[in-house]
């Protein structure tokens, strides 16, 4: 209660300035400060003016007539009252301290301050200092002042820890478990809670006192409340230390490493969670233990569930009341039904305390009907929520009418809950992935076996906890364990039925993902608040991207697909884009799915129909958004529609991104400004993103409305929404890759399926015309620029050669001006697009047009951005890919056109390239190889020319030996090949050939990596002549070198290394054999010798290499077994030609060896043939 004013004191009235209220105290506290010499009436005095003075500060700064935001006093003010409140009460007036603890406590947390360095040294050293000397009632008003003082100040607090969290501390004292007076420990963990809190930029405690807390906030949480305690005081308690542990946890330092640590932490955050819900009461062991995950799975699963039921006629709408009412008296029984009125517990469809569900079809969730009749969306359907489901969804989480301590114990113990699952969601964020999921078992739920109850989990939360924010918040510690799950979820496997006397690991996990589909979809069916709702379905949409569908049986994609419809419509603008980001789930799930291309293809009205909030106007066919088909009056050379059904997951999002928005759902959406045209941007960016991925997975579903999606990215593009523009144009490059893509040679598509290319002009020519090029020139949305680039190179090559020359030109000019962009973004989008465009065979045979790209692609190779750089060295690759096809088709004619300067500035480029990062690295090798293949004689003779021809190879044989990426290893091995292949390079006879083999043959002996050996296995059977390998001794090493890599081919350490043996023993044996039949008579002693020691090993695989059947080696070449038997019989007559020259019978050894390979070879055949 309020003192009264004091005679002569003015009426409070008006502040005529913020914190005026304060400064007046500070006045009148300054004018009581003590005059020199004893006076005790005067002290008397001032002791009762002091009691009255904080009486008055604290009820009109803290209670109902408080100033607000705008009177404020300045922290500055604030401080400064309550340190000269403490110089006026000396620690021996209890009662005064007691108050001036309160006056701390009460003015720091009502005007959110955080005390200065300065003033918090001589108020914390008060506040120790009172509580070693005042008496033991004073105490928990002391640490409530310390918690408010300490809070985010810790860093300033380092000269007082050890008072404070040493080993006989004043806060490790009051918080030990034998402290008797429980509110007392709560404060003194609240304070240490509080210093505990994390400031950015500053150090944090140290590892013992960090230890120190962490077990005293943890033996709180293990203690158990006794009947003496308040239910209150005991969830503040609860509260306060896991605020604590939060603390730690997100300060980064604290770092769970040891199990027992992170068992019991996970322990008792489970008991917590699970703390005051209505019919638990959850018994722990002291410590979680993981479970041992394996590393490979056998995929031997066995019957995991019984198969589905058939489908019930009766729906959860048309439920009784009165057989939901029959329920709510079985609260304490295992976790049954806690509420009636027709709720989905009450519908016996969550049961929790058997397997009945799996036999009794009336119990099945998953056998009711889907349609909309049975998935609630909007007002209309609120008698299928349970009672708690009409609670306000407010800050209060409670109706009036509950009222008195019975409402207020529950919003305590909820919070508890609520505090329990932060802390968990901070635990999540603070160990590694791979050890959260030993614990999988103990927060997920599996489906339960025939007569045992279902252990409880975080679903238990979301589906029957009353206060909707615990049940957010139990979503949202599901949905960070799910994100990033998808290797761990991968083993999950029950799409065959196998009986056996146990269950794999495969088949548990897949029942967990089973039990996730079941338990979500229900709380989605039951959830009336919005925010909930919204949780549930982005736990859906993190569920449905990481669950291994393709091992499951089908069906799961269905159920969820049907019953997120309806909420497309929902009042809540969240509800809706988090409805639209699940559906971009379902398209991208492991894309193309057959069950998702059917779902796609349902009649446009499934399931929209009757879901109360929904608009079918909107999707009628005569007001819909939609041009004529695009094959009307145009030639199409007979092409099919894939999709002769309507796809409505198209026609819904762009009817959401270019129609008007709808007032009768769109009403809720406060947020967004009133005089919008279209949906909240969200909405539309969300929808334009389903469209991608749908475009991206479902080309074939989504082709058939290609201009009409053009028209969108158009429209789209034109908007002055910088993310509405970006969006467009991903849409856009999505579409030219599917395009793209479908034409491929190695496409399995059909003809008459293919979009036709004339149709691919004419989006392409809407394009062009439309606002694509002014998007490509927008240099104050750099962002848009660079999706617009991507865009443009996303055109399909066949299209561009018949789009109008003028079309072709301002492409072709758009990019190399982009390619001089200021911004690194721009300008690696652009080199990258001239670097696909180098390709096209319309353009590349343009001497101009390859020089100008040339010379865009090296000046984007000296940018100082790495991206740029990579960007560039890929499209000097592709480039000189260029260079060697015109060679081959056009011959000298291109090469004597070809710029000489051009040329050796390319070489020059990609020689310093190659001493770059691996990510331009791997290309800048690429781009040498094919460079010094495309040398002519007179460039090699040429004295410009030699010493850069020098230091190219010399920078291939340096990568080869380097400790790059293998991928940059084995493009220097490839690149290396095809310097072998040019005839003019002196091979054989140039100091660097001796330096080039032993590179390659280092490599094909030793390399961790078997790709890497199978490149230089491939290089080192390049050259076609005798000459080219150099001396004999070079010849020996190069044949010594592929018999030790052949016998070598089968040891290594790494498993994933063992798919490549194969070809690499192909490779291996085809380089022997090229030898053999290029080999001198020189060569024959040391290939006997290598005959005689290890004949036997090379006989077996040469036999095994001659009977495989038809493979495609690393380079791409097709080789069949008539092939490789003419290898060897041409190698054969070669050794034996050479020998007949030779003198006796010892030398036609190797014919010998070869002939009886050969023979064996055939005669195996033979017989496998008869």
């Amino acid at each position: 209660m309020a003192a009264a004013a004091r005679p002569g004191e003015e009426a409070a009235g008006p502040e005529p300035e913020p914190g005026g209220s304060i400064r007046r105290y500070l006045a009148r506290l300054g004018a009581l400060l003590p005059l020199p010499g004893p006076d005790r009436e005067g002290e008397s005095g001032r002791r009762t003016e002091l009691h009255l003075l904080f009486d008055q500060l604290i009820s009109e700064n803290c209670g109902p007539g408080a100033p607000g935001p705008t009177g404020a006093p300045s922290p500055q003010d604030v401080c400064a009252l309550l340190v000269q409140a403490c110089q006026l009460v000396h620690l021996n007036q209890e009662h005064l301290v007691n108050k001036v603890c309160q006056l701390i406590h009460h003015l720091l947390n009502r005007f959110q301050v955080v005390v200065d360095e300065q003033n918090l040294d001589f108020l914390l050293s008060y506040s120790i200092s009172a509580l070693k000397q005042c008496s033991s009632w004073t105490h928990t008003e002391i640490l409530q002042a310390l918690a408010a003082l300490v809070y985010n100040n810790g860093p300033n607090c380092q000269k007082y820890l050890p008072d404070l969290l040493g080993k006989s501390g004043l806060l490790v004292q009051f918080s030990d478990p034998a402290q008797t007076d429980v509110e007392l420990r709560r404060a003194a963990v609240h304070s240490m809670a509080n210093l505990c809190l994390s400031v950015p930029g500053q150090p944090y405690l140290d590892e013992s006192y960090r230890s120190l807390c962490f077990q005293t906030f943890l033996n709180v949480l293990q203690s158990s409340k006794t009947s003496d305690v308040d239910d209150i005081t005991f969830c503040m308690l609860l509260q306060n230390a896991l605020k604590g542990i939060q603390s730690l946890l997100n300060g980064g330092k604290m770092k769970l490493m040891q199990t027992d640590q992170l068992g019991s932490l996970l322990a008792v955050l489970k008991k917590c969670m699970f703390y005051g819900l209505p019919g638990l009461n959850v018994e722990m062991p002291a410590v979680l233990y993981p479970a041992a995950l394996p590393q490979y799975d056998g995929r031997s699963p066995v019957k995991q569930e019984h198969s589905e039921l058939s489908t019930i006629k009766q729906t959860g709408t048309r439920r009784k009341k009165s057989k939901g009412k029959q329920k709510r008296g079985q609260l304490g029984e295992e976790l049954e039904s806690d509420v009636g009125d027709g709720s989905i517990h009450g519908m016996d469809i969550f049961q929790l305390r058997s397997g009945d569900a799996q036999n009794n079809p009336s119990l099945n969730p998953w056998n009711r009907s889907v349609d909309a009749a049975y998935m609630p969306a909007g007002k209309d359907h609120l008698s299928c929520h349970p009672s708690w489901k009409r609670i306000s969804s407010s800050e209060s989480e409670y109706s009036d009418a509950e009222g008195g301590i019975q409402s207020k114990m529950r919003s305590y113990q909820a919070k508890v809950r609520q505090g329990a699952l932060a802390c968990f969601l901070s635990t999540i964020k603070s160990i590694e992935k791979k050890v959260l999921y030993g614990y999988w078992s103990a927060f997920v739920p599996d489906t339960p076996g025939i007569g045992s109850p279902q252990s409880v989990s975080l679903m238990t939360i979301a589906l029957k906890d009353p206060s909707p924010k615990t049940r957010a918040c139990a979503l949202q510690v599901l949905s960070a364990t799910l994100e990033g799950s998808k290797q761990f979820l991968s083993v999950a496997e029950d799409a065959h039925d196998h009986k056996r006397a146990f269950t794999p690991f495969s088949v548990t996990i897949a029942s967990s993902i089973r039990e996730l589909h079941r338990c979500l979809l229900l709380a989605l069916v039951a959830e009336s608040s919005s925010q909930t709702l919204t949780q549930i379905i982005k736990c859906l949409a993190n569920l449905v991207s990481n669950a291994p569908y393709s091992r499951l049986k089908p069906g799961l994609l269905t159920r969820v697909w049907n019953q997120i419809k309806p909420y497309i419509r929902h009042k809540d603008v969240n509800v809706r884009v988090s409805s639209l980001t699940l559906l971009g789930a379902v398209v991208s799930a492991q894309a193309p799915s057959p069950e998702v291309q059917l779902l796609l293809q349902q009649p446009s009205s499934s399931g929209l129909s009757n879901s109360g909030t929904a608009t079918p106007h909107r999707l009628s066919s005569s007001e819909w958004w939609r041009r004529a088909p695009p094959s009307q009056g145009e030639p199409t050379d007979n092409w099919e529609s894939p999709s002769s059904e309507p796809c409505w997951l198209i026609r819904l999002c762009i009817s959401t991104v270019v129609l008007p928005r709808e007032d009768s759902y769109s009403d809720s959406d406060t947020s967004f400004p009133a005089g919008t045209v279209y949906e909240p941007s969200p909405v539309r960016l969300e929808s334009l993103q389903v469209l991608a991925l749908l475009v991206k997975g479902y080309f074939s579903v989504a082709q058939s409305y290609l201009l009409e999606l053009g028209e969108v990215a158009c429209k789209c593009m034109e908007e002055t929404d910088p993310s509405i523009q970006l969006h467009g144009a991903k849409l856009l490059e999505e579409l030219g890759t599917g395009i793209v893509q479908q034409h491929k040679l190695d496409s399995t598509i059909a003809v008459n399926q293919k979009v036709p290319v004339n149709l691919v002009v004419t989006f392409w020519t809407m394009m062009l015309n439309g606002p694509l090029p002014g998007a490509l020139q927008n240099a104050q949305h750099p962002t848009l620029q660079t999706s617009a680039c991507d865009a443009l190179s996303s055109i399909l090559p066949e299209a561009f050669s018949s789009l109008r020359d003028d079309r072709q030109i301002l492409c072709i000019t758009l990019l190399l001006g982009l390619n001089h962009s200021e911004n690194p973004l721009v300008k690696a989008a652009a080199a990258r697009a001239l670097g696909v465009y180098v390709l096209f065979s319309c353009l590349r045979q343009d001497v101009m047009f390859v020089a100008d790209t040339a010379n865009a692609i090296l000046n984007s190779l000296q940018d100082k951005s790495p991206n740029v750089r990579a960007k560039a060295a890929w499209s000097l690759g592709n480039l000189t890919d260029t260079l060697i096809v015109n060679m081959e088709m056009m011959g000298q004619s291109f090469q004597e056109e070809f710029s000489d300067l051009l040329l050796l500035k390319m070489l020059r480029s990609a020689t310093e390239a190659s001493k770059d990062k691996d990510k331009v690295k791997s290309n800048a090798v690429r781009a040498l190889g094919n460079l010094l293949h495309f040398l002519q004689p007179y460039h090699i003779v040429n004295p410009r020319f030699s010493e850069t021809i020098k230091e190219s190879i010399q920078a291939l044989i340096s990568t080869v030996q380097s400790e790059a990426t293998m991928k940059v290893r084995w493009n220097a091995c490839y690149a290396l090949g095809n310097v072998f292949k040019n005839p003019a390079l002196p091979l054989g006879e140039a100091p660097w050939t001796a330096q080039a083999y032993n590179a390659l043959t280092s490599v094909v002996k030793s390399c961790k990596n078997f790709k890497v050996r199978i490149k230089s296995a491939m290089a080192l059977s390049i050259p076609t002549q005798r000459e080219r390998y150099g001396t004999t001794e070079q010849f020996s090493q190069i044949w010594s070198a592929l018999v030790i890599a052949l016998q070598k081919s089968e040891d290594t350490e790494d498993f994933l290394e063992f798919k490549y043996s194969a070809s690499l023993r192909t490779q291996i044996c085809q380089a022997l054999i090229h030898l053999l039949s290029l080999a001198n008579s020189t060569d024959l002693p040391f290939i006997r010798k290598t005959i005689a020691e290890n004949g036997a090993v090379i006989r077996s695989y040469v036999l095994q290499y001659m009977k495989s059947g038809v493979e495609e080696d690393e380079a791409g070449i097709h080789t069949n077994s008539q092939e490789r038997d003419s290898m060897l019989k041409r190698a054969i007559e070669h050794i034996c030609g050479i020998e007949e020259l030779s003198e006796g019978k010892a030398k036609v050894v190797v014919t010998a060896y070869l002939e009886d390979i050969l023979t064996n070879h055939v005669n195996s055949t033979e017989v496998t043939e008869a």
